[in-house]
């Protein structure tokens, strides 16, 4: 199947779309740190990227059309700035917010599906109108702004233009839902709001897919099974939480789901940084990064539970984010190989730029594994259906 791929970052979310069977015929990127990244692994001929047709430049001043008929799928993470809790929380008002960019690729190219990914901030009470308004447009993304027309007014028009049942013009069915990435098997806790449309002449009933893991489970395995004996960890070192160990013992049978995957799971093959250098110099970007010092609300990860959500920050990495929390109680920050894992990119991609560059670009991609399970999903779904109209 043939896809899009817009603001395409480090590549986490085509990497995953790629392995759910979409072969993207053009993907878009405007940083040059990020298109370097992209490059340096496409010329290492890394799997799922070796094809990619690589635009560096502004998605706003791509001409969509030429692709209107050939393109099953657009993806993307539109800059989510304007309304995460790092970001300056401007939203509409904020000159980053890509979703006009990417209502008019849907727009231009009519795909028979698309798969955009923000932040969880956008769901906030005080984007709520907003939230909306993308959401309207995203369903009806031909009826678009006039000139000097303010937003509130358009989405005047598009919510009456909704109601009033007209479906005469593009039109797509859209189901938005947060997600938490643990739920899904990424050892990290990680909630994103996902937007998938499909074109209402494709009879698509989309549900997003169930949780397949959940800590439930995995205080089961932690507490009736072998999960620190598969580690090897002495019983002075296991460390549960006293709120966690109450909600385990509240559990009377083991739960169907899989256990969620700790930053143990991921990370027990890789040598510490800080204490074994001279192998950890031997691996690709896995470096110790000096200066890791906790702050009250910003404590790490602990390597008996996901990770916390990995950041970017608009000024780089925030002070106590992005660190591990050794069972003694120090910390030090994750590399950048650690931090890839954690993200489920496969251990053969390299990320260009220093430490703190090198981890912007990770905190704002979407896990290659989570792509993976929502491109799946949807693939499936369009390879079952045929169109009822033909639209162009």
């Amino acid at each position: 199947m043939r896809s899009i791929e817009l603001f395409a970052g480090a590549g986490g979310l085509g990497m995953g779309l790629h392995k759910a069977g979409f072969q993207p015929l053009l993907v878009v990127e405007w940083d040059r740190f990020c298109c370097a990244t992209l490059r340096w692994n496409k010329q290492r001929r890394v799997e799922s990227l070796t094809d990619w047709h690589l635009l560096e430049g502004d998605v706003r001043a791509v001409d969509f059309s030429p692709y209107q008929g050939q393109v099953d799928l657009i993806s993307g993470g539109p800059p989510c700035q304007p309304f995460s809790v790092g970001g300056r929380h401007r939203a509409y008002a904020d000159t980053r917010d890509m979703f006009p960019a990417a209502i008019r690729s849907v727009r231009q190219i009519k795909p028979q599906a698309f798969l955009f990914e923000n932040v969880k901030g956008l769901t906030r009470a005080a984007f709520r109108s907003y939230f909306e308004y993308i959401q309207l447009q995203l369903e009806h993304p031909e009826l678009v702004a006039e000139v000097d027309e303010d937003w509130s007014e358009h989405l005047a028009r598009l919510r009456q233009h909704h109601s009033s049942g007209s479906r005469s013009d593009l039109h797509y069915r859209v189901v938005a839902q947060v997600l938490n990435a643990a739920n899904y098997g990424i050892p990290q806790r990680r909630e994103r709001v996902f937007f998938i449309g499909f074109r209402d002449d494709i009879l698509v009933d989309w549900v997003f897919p169930a949780a397949t893991h959940s800590l439930d489970a995995l205080l089961w395995e932690q507490v009736h099974g072998d999960y620190w004996e598969r580690h090897g960890v002495a019983q002075a070192s296991r460390r549960i939480s006293s709120r966690m160990l109450e909600r385990a013992q509240r559990l009377t049978m083991q739960p169907p789901t899989q256990p969620w995957r700790t930053v143990r799971d991921v990370l027990r093959d890789l040598p510490d940084p800080e204490t074994q250098p001279e192998l950890a110099h031997e691996i690709a970007n896995h470096r110790f990064q000096p200066g890791a010092r906790s702050y009250p609300g910003h404590t790490g990860s602990p390597l008996d539970e996901p990770a916390k959500t990995l950041k970017a920050g608009v000024h780089g990495v925030p002070g106590g984010e992005n660190m591990l929390v050794r069972h003694n109680g120090s910390v030090r920050y994750f590399t950048v190989r650690e931090s890839a894992r954690l993200q489920t990119f496969p251990d053969s991609f390299q990320v260009s730029g220093v430490w703190s560059e090198a981890m912007r670009q990770l905190g704002n991609a979407v896990p290659v594994d989570l792509a993976y399970v929502l491109g799946t999903h949807i693939a499936q779904r369009l390879a079952q259906l045929q169109p009822l109209r033909k639209l162009g």
